[in-house]
């Protein structure tokens, strides 16, 4: 009798812990609700409602004709949909690889160097510099860089000589210049990222690989890229994620031209909603776009989860 009495005595507590577990979780259900409730009305609602779209012809006034995956078979035989995703390859490496690769070259430096130099206030001018063309909107970008851009009056072409290059006009340059105003847009993110993961780095690091006579480029092999993992896998999730989305910059820059050159999935979408009233089709497009993100973000996730199981 007296182990039935301990048993229950012991239960007790843990019951009881149970409960308070639970009357947290409903209180935290309070904080949650309105976050649930937005992202339901502006992110599930719609995702249903474009899915459900994408398997009929819709011009966008009366009502929808279902015709299946017919919209799905003809994206397997349009041309223009296979080149936009050919360009996105293309803008992934504007947007994603080069910015992350000069701004962990770029952090290294303002970090290591700048900061232990001329002190950490200069390095953080310089990293506001850099990150200043996240923040101007893509619409004054897209002007300043149409001015700099211009073939006629260009600054581009005034420094090369006076050349009278299109580079936004002509199919054979349209593409690059896009990448490199991206090139331009994009550093300043992953340069700010990178100098924040530094700053939990144990300064011990730094300083017994300089007793041991290690050069900058020793240290940064070494120390600053295996420590900035973490920092890679979001960096490069992040800018993948965007880069894949991408609408403002070719909107205002090119407006998918010359010739489809600069043709990007979310601006083909775009064009079939709004300028061929082909709803249905758009819808497809946006579809096909949404699994192919999903997708890449859980692979992202699943290599971050493995590569810190291994560290």
């Amino acid at each position: 009798m007296r182990s039935g009495g301990a048993d229950t005595g012991r239960r007790r507590p843990a019951a009881a812990a149970r409960a308070r577990r639970r009357r947290r979780g409903g209180g935290y259900l309070v904080f949650l609700l309105p976050g649930i409730l937005a992202s339901t009305v502006v992110i599930l609602i719609p995702l249903v409602m474009t899915i459900g779209i994408s398997f009929t012809r819709w011009p966008g006034i009366g009502d929808p004709e279902w015709i299946g995956l017919d919209n799905y078979t003809r994206l397997l035989e349009d041309e223009l949909f296979w080149k936009s995703f050919r360009n996105i390859a293309a803008i992934i490496v504007a947007m994603a690889v080069v910015p992350t690769l000069i701004g962990l070259v770029l952090a290294a430096v303002l970090f290591d160097y700048v900061g232990k130099t001329f002190g950490p206030r200069t390095a953080n001018v310089f990293r506001s510099g850099f990150y200043l063309p996240q923040v101007i909107p893509v619409a004054v970008t897209g002007i300043v860089w149409g001015w700099i851009l211009h073939p006629d009056y260009g600054a581009l072409n005034r420094i090369l000589g006076g050349l009278s290059i299109n580079w936004l006009g002509d199919e054979r340059y349209a593409l690059y210049s896009v990448m490199g105003v991206l090139v331009w847009v994009q550093i300043g993110y992953p340069l700010v990222m990178f100098m924040a993961g530094l700053q939990r780095v144990d300064p011990q690091l730094y300083e017994a690989a300089d007793l041991d006579g290690a050069s900058w480029w020793q240290r940064f092999r070494h120390i600053t890229v295996h420590m900035l993992r973490p920092e890679f896998y979001v960096v490069l999730v992040t800018t993948t994620i965007a880069a894949l989305k991408v609408f403002g910059p070719i909107f205002v820059l090119t407006n998918g031209g010359p010739a489809n050159a600069t043709l990007v999935p979310s601006y083909f979408a775009w064009r079939n909603f709004f300028e061929r009233a082909n709803v249905g089709y758009g819808s497809a497009i946006s579809v096909v776009l949404t699994v192919l993100i999903v997708v890449l973000a859980f692979v992202f996730l699943k290599l971050q989860t493995k590569g810190e199981d291994a560290r």
